[in-house]
């Protein structure tokens, strides 16, 4: 049981910095792309958009068709 303790401290201190890679760490997400907020992606709303432009597409297709004298 002690062994397990051991390897998951180990574990533990592996997923940490220390302080001056962080402040480095920190300090690049601040600045540049990164420091820019952006909204929370919506998938359903991109779906949508989707669905709208292949509708779209396939209305004109049909009308290029029919003025084309395909059918």
């Amino acid at each position: 049981m002690s062994e397990h303790n051991v390897q998951r401290g180990e574990a533990d201190d592996q997923g940490r910095l220390y302080p001056e890679d962080q402040a480095k760490v920190d300090a690049f997400v601040s600045r540049g792309v990164n420091s820019v907020e952006r909204k929370p992606f919506k998938p359903l709303r991109l779906v949508i958009l989707l669905i709208a432009v292949v509708t779209g597409f396939s209305l004109l297709s049909q009308v290029i068709a029919r003025w084309a004298g395909v059918y």
